[in-house]
């Protein structure tokens, strides 16, 4: 580090707000290195800058879509009244579309999954879409959208999205899959119109949010119990099941569930990978922080109470949950009691090892399950 950066500037400032009467300029002289300091500091960051931008050409190379017979489009939609950002990625445009709904609410994935889906991108036609308020969509829109975001409205965007990516690439249905509180908008578009999809695939699938910290909390406690973790035990029983009366009950619960899931390990990775994604800038991830914020006031509170039956008991398409064997944020059992209890022609409970974001971090294993189970049904397009 060099003497004009980091922690040497703050210290130097204090010192000299407090140095004696002697120092003939005290004020000009910190004045002189607080200008030094962040020209060191406006020089690091564009030294910085340059090597993400080498690494953003670079993976734009690796993970071009190099086949006559692909498809890489990124641009935005007109969903519902305003223009929503969407894009689709696959290396051969005779492949099934797969819609993927992120959840969050209004964490968008597109920032940074690039890496994650190029081995589904062989086998799928890949979309991905900003959702109403989030990510690049709220950057175009604004939060003047704020009065719109409703469940209802974002998964009727979502069906005008489907309808649209049907004409486009030319299929007849596509496959839905829909992660965490994105299977709350996927549930209420295929229960809408089951004529635009071959199936339903939820993973850390919402099960009945009135239960969820409920079942989430004994899981934990089983967890902490099972592997010897002394302090995630005494953290558990300290503050004892839901409901809480304040934040701190839950934030042990997400502490411990990202713990064992080994989220806390994966999501700070998303952050490097969205600051090296092609044509990706500083600027989608606080579009993303931004859409995280607003999505989060205006849609959690209308989901906060919906049991299994609000969400739906009766489909008319093929359903599939691929939950984690240890997701303690949408837990397992609940996941699969849910599923016991919908009507379909046709439903599957496939487990996917990991947690809640095991759709990510065993992206690989998900996709062998996919073209398993679910491949089949979309057939020769």
């Amino acid at each position: 580090m060099l003497p004009c950066c980091g922690v040497y500037v703050p210290l130097f400032a204090f010192l000299s707000v407090v140095a004696p009467a002697q120092n003939p300029a005290p004020q000009q002289s910190a004045a002189r290195e607080s200008t030094t300091a962040a020209a060191c500091d406006d020089a690091d960051y564009r030294k910085f800058d340059q090597t993400l931008s080498f690494l953003r050409e670079r993976n734009a190379r690796q993970y071009a879509i190099d086949s006559a017979k692909g498809v890489d489009e990124a641009m935005y939609v007109h969903l519902g009244g305003i223009d929503q950002w969407v894009t689709i990625r696959g290396e051969d445009r005779q492949n099934p579309v797969l819609l993927f709904v992120h959840g969050g609410p209004g964490d968008v994935t597109n920032p940074w999954s690039f890496a994650l889906f190029a081995a589904w991108e062989k086998r799928f036609t890949v979309v991905q879409w900003d959702q109403r308020g989030a990510g690049r969509t709220l950057r175009e829109t604004g939060p003047s959208v704020a009065s719109t975001m409703t469940l209802d409205r974002i998964a009727q965007d979502g069906i005008e999205l489907s309808e649209y990516l049907r004409k486009r690439l030319g299929k007849n249905r596509i496959v839905l899959v829909a992660h965490s509180f994105g299977s709350i908008l996927g549930l209420r578009m295929v229960q809408a119109r089951p004529d635009l999809f071959y199936a339903y695939v939820g993973t850390g699938q919402v099960s009945d949010e009135t239960k969820n910290y409920f079942v989430a909390y004994a899981a934990l406690l089983g967890k902490a119990q099972a592997t010897g973790n002394r302090q995630a035990v005494v953290e558990l029983r300290r503050v004892g099941p839901p409901p809480y009366p304040n934040g701190e009950g839950y934030g042990v619960q997400r502490k411990w569930a990202n713990s064992f899931e080994g989220a806390d390990r994966f999501l700070p990775g998303t952050l490097g990978l969205a600051l090296v994604a092609p044509g990706n800038s500083v600027r989608d991830l606080n579009d993303s922080i931004d859409g995280q914020i607003l999505s989060g006031d205006r849609l959690v509170p209308q989901a906060r109470s919906s049991t299994s039956k609000d969400l739906g008991l009766e489909f008319a398409v093929p359903m599939f949950f691929f939950q984690g064997t240890d997701d303690f944020t949408t837990p397992t059992a609940l996941a699969s009691q849910y599923l016991g209890a919908i009507k379909a022609p046709h439903k599957e409970f496939v487990p996917i090892d990991g947690g809640h974001f095991a759709v990510f971090m065993n992206s690989d294993q998900f996709l062998r399950e996919l073209v398993a189970h679910v491949l089949p049904l979309a057939g020769s397009q």
